[in-house]
């Protein structure tokens, strides 16, 4: 997460949407970045609110716009399962390693989940809104909204990237997928529809 409160924004970490090359980029220019540990890395909009918009908004006083990247669902998921699938995991608990997608997604959607299918979901991390939610896919649009706000960017590499792999999914697990998942499907069609 990288607050840049002279400009009164914060860049929320959605996992696996690119946010650690933008971290890696962008952190110099920034007033505040929490990179460790994960869990305040990847602060939910709940958790930013409760926890740590006092501290950094003053109270109130200067409010900071929420800015995340959200990414296609099944996409979001497929990086996951290739994440996970890396060799450095093999013989782990979350390991994807073997695993076909589906088998991936079977429990993903399972109760309770395994741990190498505990990997939450964006419509929980970005329950309660942000002022501004670009597409993952549609990265020049962010890019845009910084420049923007920040002037002239650094350039970015690409890094904790998710290894290449089989994402074929059946056509009955998609349909589970969208039932049990269907907050994440309508906010990513929100955004779609938006342009």
């Amino acid at each position: 997460m990288l607050i840049f409160w002279k400009h009164r924004f914060a860049m929320l970490a959605v996992p696996k949407t690119g946010t650690t090359a933008l971290e890696n980029a962008l952190a110099p220019m920034a007033d505040a970045a929490i990179v460790n540990p994960p869990g305040l890395k990847h602060c939910t909009v709940g958790k930013y609110r409760k926890e740590l918009a006092p501290f950094f908004e003053r109270n109130g006083r200067r409010p900071l716009e929420l800015v995340a990247v959200m990414r296609e669902p099944v996409d979001w998921l497929g990086s996951w399962f290739r994440y996970r699938s890396r060799p450095a995991l093999d013989g782990q608990a979350n390991s994807t390693s073997g695993m076909t997608f589906d088998a991936f997604l079977e429990a993903y959607l399972s109760d309770p989940q395994p741990d190498f299918a505990k990997v939450g979901a964006q419509s929980r991390f970005l329950q309660g809104g942000v002022d501004h939610l670009f597409r993952y896919d549609r990265p020049n649009d962010l890019l845009s909204f910084l420049q923007n706000r920040l002037g002239p960017l650094p350039a970015f590499g690409r890094h904790n990237e998710s290894p290449p792999g089989q994402l074929h999914v059946s056509a009955g697990m998609e349909d589970r997928l969208r039932k049990a998942c269907a907050k994440d499907f309508k906010l990513w069609q929100d955004l779609l529809d938006k342009g």
